[in-house]
């Protein structure tokens, strides 16, 4: 499976997304903390016991979910491009 298939596989990640919100940003579900939040800050340093703190309502399942769909894209991607 290649990167584009795996994304393209229809896959149940707790998130959402609303063109009339938040610009479509893609967001946890039940919150309005965009995905790309929690990239963002484990890129600044903080770990994600951290992030779960300062964005209430994002659950560490959601989170972990997020990082281990986005872990799967990276390998297949990997996979591929040797």
């Amino acid at each position: 499976m290649n990167a584009k298939d795996a994304a393209s596989t229809k896959i149940n990640l707790p998130i959402w997304s609303d063109p009339e919100r938040l610009g479509g940003r893609i967001c946890f579900k039940g919150t309005r903390v965009p995905v790309d939040a929690l990239f963002e800050n484990l890129e600044a340093g903080l770990n994600l016991e951290e992030f779960l703190d300062e964005f209430e309502g994002v659950t560490r399942e959601q989170a972990v979910a997020v990082l281990e769909y986005a872990r799967q894209i990276a390998i297949a991607q990997d996979r591929w491009a040797c």
